[in-house]
């Protein structure tokens, strides 16, 4: 299980690049007017922003099957977007509206979507690792053939819960790829200030588990690592951990002057190793699209997000009486029978 950085790139046709240029935009220019309202009060509470990280997500998605599952901390609104859920919903739920995906109850950290199976943002720091090997438990015992993505931070990778999943991830083999989105900060302070670990994932080797180091500002090195983890999962061999090492633009949350580094440091990343950017190149370079192709898809991304902000202004707020549903299960599924 020797250290190992994924180099490989997966060959990919012009439409997927398209595709993941679409989807990483779509979460670029959501995240960015869900700050906007978050500055005009109509977004109340914690609101984490995926900016700069758009790739981690998008990348792994694609290399994900309908019927996987995915489970991810509070920055969460990149996660929702790339599985396919509806714009409108998230944006909804983000004012607290009736129209949203918990029907205003959950803002920011907390909306789930069975359908797209995923299974929510969670506002505890590492409180969704042993939630999401359970999901992966429940794959197991089903031998459905499917994975669970269970995504992470570099400082939630510090905490005990952490560790205990691993372990049991590991004696029962479950199909979970526990994935460590290292944006280098945590809530505030740098990996090399509260990590003994210069290579998080290495710490799986005391479990037993493999894992390897990606490049996450690059989504088809994150979708060919992806592969590697999905490919090992499936086949019964147990988990696998991927360490992401991707950079967010923004602060920790909407909240947060982000003191701790300098402007010159997050522009450098902006200029240097943007990960759209980096697709738009290949897309102009390759002859895939033109100018005027990609902005006529910056534009309709503009005319989804827009809309979805006015969707989440038009909702009514929820009803005193939603107070009191969804508190508990009202069917037993029955697949449980």
């Amino acid at each position: 299980m020797a250290a190992k950085k994924t180099t490989k790139k997966p060959n990919v046709s012009a439409e997927e690049l398209k595709a993941y240029y679409k989807d990483m935009l779509l979460i670029r220019r959501f995240e960015e007017k869900a700050g906007q309202l978050y500055g005009m009060g109509l977004i109340g509470g914690f609101c984490h922003l995926y900016i700069g990280q758009e790739a981690v997500v998008v990348g792994l998605e694609a290399a994900a099957e309908e019927g996987d599952k995915r489970i991810t901390s509070y920055r969460d609104h990149g996660h929702m977007l790339a599985c396919g859920m509806d714009p409108n919903g998230v944006m909804a739920e983000l004012t607290g509206r009736e129209g949203g995906y918990s029907k205003g109850k959950g803002g920011s950290m907390h909306m789930f979507s069975k359908e797209k199976h995923f299974y929510g943002g969670h506002g505890i720091v590492a409180a969704q690792v042993p939630l999401g090997a359970g999901l992966a438990f429940a794959d197991k015992y089903k031998d459905n053939g499917r994975v669970t993505f269970t995504y992470f931070g570099d400082g939630a990778a510090n905490q005990g819960q952490v560790y205990e999943t691993f372990n049991m991830a590991a004696l029962w083999a479950l199909p979970c790829i526990f994935v460590i989105e290292n944006n280098q900060y945590a809530m505030g302070t740098s990996q090399q200030r509260s990590t003994s670990s210069a290579e998080i994932w290495e710490r799986g080797k005391a479990f037993g588990i493999p894992g390897e180091a990606v490049d996450g500002m690059d989504v088809l090195a994150v979708k060919a690592a992806g592969e590697t983890a999905v490919a090992h999962c499936r086949s019964g061999k147990g988990p696998y951990i991927l360490e992401i090492k991707t950079y967010r633009y923004r602060g920790h949350s909407m909240s947060d002057p982000a003191k701790y580094r300098t402007r010159e440091e997050v522009q450098k990343m902006r200029d240097e190793r943007d990960p759209i950017e980096a697709v738009r190149s290949l897309l102009l370079t390759g002859k895939h699209a033109t100018e005027d192709d990609l902005k006529a898809i910056d534009k309709d991304i503009k005319k989804i997000v827009n809309e979805s902000a006015d969707f989440a202004k038009e909702s009514p707020e929820p009803h005193l009486d939603e107070l009191w549903t969804d508190i508990y299960a009202t069917e037993v599924p029955q697949e449980a029978v």
